[in-house]
Formats: C-alpha cells, sequence, structure tokens
C-alpha cells in the first residue's frame, strides 16, 4: 500500500488511558484490558460512547514498551485508579493513514521516517496510532490506522 505523508497541526486532545510498560508478544493482551476498564469505568460514569481508541507509544524497546493505551473523548473525564486523564498534546504532527492489517503498519513507519528525514523533521520519539475503525465490524483488510509522529 502507497502512504502519503503529511504533516498536520491539530488542537489537543482530551483521554482517558492505561500507562503501561509491557513486551511486544503481551501487546495486544495489555491493549485489550486497557480497552476494557476505561470502557467500564466511562459506563459507570453514564458515558455510553467511548470514543476512538488509540496506542501511544513512548518508546520502540520491544521488550520494555512503554504506551499510553486509551480513548480520545469528547470531554474531559477524571481519572479513576489506573485510569488517567491526559490530554494528547497539540501541535504539529507527521501522519499518515495505514489501511489493512495492522501487523503490516510497518512499512508505513519507514515510509514516515523517509519522508521525516528528506523534509529534515526530527520526531520527538513519540508515535499514535488512532484506530478509525472496528476490527470486529470490517474485515481486516479495510482497518484504517491514523499513524502520528509527534514533532
Amino acid at each position: 500500500m502507497d502512504h502519503t505523508v503529511e504533516m498536520v497541526n491539530r488542537e489537543p486532545l482530551p483521554a482517558l488511558v492505561v500507562r503501561k510498560t509491557v513486551t511486544a508478544e503481551n501487546l495486544r493482551h495489555e491493549i485489550g484490558s486497557a480497552y476494557a476498564a476505561i470502557a467500564s469505568y466511562l459506563k459507570e460514569l453514564g458515558v455510553s460512547d467511548s470514543g476512538k481508541p488509540f496506542v501511544a507509544y513512548f518508546n520502540m524497546d520491544m521488550q520494555h514498551l512503554d504506551v499510553e493505551m486509551g480513548f480520545v473523548t469528547d470531554q474531559e473525564f477524571p481519572g479513576f485508579g489506573d485510569v488517567t486523564s491526559v490530554e494528547i498534546p497539540g501541535g504539529s504532527y507527521v501522519t499518515f493513514i495505514h489501511k489493512g492489517p495492522y501487523r503490516e503498519m510497518g512499512h508505513g513507519y519507514t515510509v514516515a521516517a523517509h519522508w521525516m528525514q528528506e523534509h529534515s523533521i526530527n520526531p520527538t520519539g513519540v508515535a499514535y496510532e488512532h484506530y478509525l475503525n472496528d476490527p470486529q465490524v470490517v474485515p481486516e483488510s479495510e482497518l484504517l490506522t491514523r499513524v502520528e509522529f509527534a514533532v
């Protein structure tokens, strides 16, 4: 798949997250647990739509991934227990949309890294994957993920 890389500016986004250090092999399980905890907390608050899910990667150490797993919300909510209220910073991001299986996103990351190098852009080291549709609703080939690199 071709990935169109571009620079965008956006406003800060309120979110509820669970932040953990995990291994790459346990990431999928941890994401599911975090999303379930946040959805349960939002249900307790009387919120029926949990928002769009995302994962923020603060490093790429596959044995010690520092990640925030959560939902962008339409307003700020207080945190509770392991669920923390955060704000995804506004500002400049290099971004692309990946269509297809999550496991095939690596090529897009490579294309974006080359694009940033060609444009003399230095990322902060934080990458966000925003999952735009539901893998339980659409076929794997139709999954859409917006990847953003804070710069």
